[in-house]
């Protein structure tokens, strides 16, 4: 295997970048079928894969997937900045399965080598769940298909990074508007009802609703605005209980990843340009808030993203929201 001479000099630095970047929420599944603790990794495409779905993405080709494993074998700097800069799972899935079409569903980790097969090769080789502005139509060169594909998909993420400053610092890449719209069945805090508010964390910046008194199904429609910087994957939500003379109850948490409407709005770009339609989506799993699917639309020239969160740590209550991306030229 060929590798930059560079990497043989702290392989274990990079393998720990790797492997960080492997331990976080969504990447602890495989990319493609949701088995439980990937080790193999494809490096251009940016996802984690367990080994049933490794062997699909190895007859592939490495001109389309360049299989590697996390922990056996030695990763170049290019491989590795590219894993960095995609982020893993989540943010490759909402470019590569914004369109998977009713009837089509992703196989399970015990899926037969055919479902696997298919699903994998519709994905990555014939590009039938990507977004319109990255598909690569021309097949007059078909090795250099997936090496446009990858380059186009990098370009759209390393846009995201220009604004990085070269002494550290990081600059806000745009603004998200969360309407806070309503919460239902909230949990009881005080004698018999609550007086909740809502909390909304993102770095060191923190913004929050108005309180609404004695009540468990709150009507907030309150717009709240985040700063974001580069490389901010989550917010962190929590509604509390407000109380005059002692310390505010929580009322449950629940983190809402943002890097579905991220993505997928950089990959766009104006938004204005396009007519309504589905471009991402942030879908449901175990181990997040989601009700259900929650899908990323150009709505009106505008990228939205409606949520529906079951509150964590807590004994009941959902709330629902709608994310609005504005880039920074808007």
């Amino acid at each position: 295997m060929s590798y930059h001479s560079s990497a043989l000099g702290r392989p274990s630095s990079g393998k720990r970048r790797v492997k960080d970047l492997l331990v976080q929420r969504d990447n602890r599944v495989c990319a493609d079928c949701n088995a439980p603790d990937p080790k193999w990794a494809s490096a251009n495409i940016g996802v984690f894969i367990c080994l049933k779905c490794c062997g699909v993405h190895r007859s592939l080709g490495t001109n389309i997937s360049k299989v590697l494993s996390v922990t056996l074998d030695e990763w170049s700097d290019d491989d590795i900045e590219a894993m960095i800069e995609v982020g893993g799972n989540a943010s490759a899935n909402s470019i590569y399965e914004a369109y998977i079409p009713e009837g089509v569903s992703k196989p399970r980790p015990d899926a037969s080598h055919e479902q696997r097969s298919k699903f994998i090769r519709s994905k990555y080789e014939l590009q039938d769940f990507l977004k319109p502005s990255l598909r690569i139509t021309s097949t007059s060169k078909k090795n250099s298909l997936q090496v446009s594909l990858s380059r186009k998909i990098m370009d759209s993420f390393r846009s995201s990074s220009s604004s990085q400053k070269s002494d550290g610092m990081v600059e806000c890449i745009g603004m998200l508007k969360v309407k806070v719209i309503k919460g239902t069945n909230l949990a009881i805090r005080d004698m018999l009802s609550s007086d909740p508010y809502v909390v909304l964390n993102v770095g060191k910046q923190k913004t929050q609703t108005t309180v609404s008194k004695s009540n468990l199904n709150p009507v907030w429609n309150e717009e709240l605005m985040l700063s974001i910087p580069q490389n901010c994957g989550s917010i962190k939500l929590q509604v509390f209980d407000y109380d005059t003379f002692s310390a505010d109850d929580i009322m449950g948490e629940a983190e809402i990843d943002i890097q579905p409407i991220i993505t997928s709005a950089m990959a766009f770009g104006d938004a204005g340009m396009f007519g309504d339609m589905q471009i991402g989506k942030w879908l449901k799993s175990h181990d997040n808030a989601l009700i259900e699917d929650s899908t990323v639309n150009i709505v009106d020239g505008k990228v939205k993203q409606e949520l529906s969160l079951k509150l964590q740590n807590v004994e009941s209550g959902e709330l629902q929201l709608e994310l609005e991306w504005m880039p920074l030229e808007q």
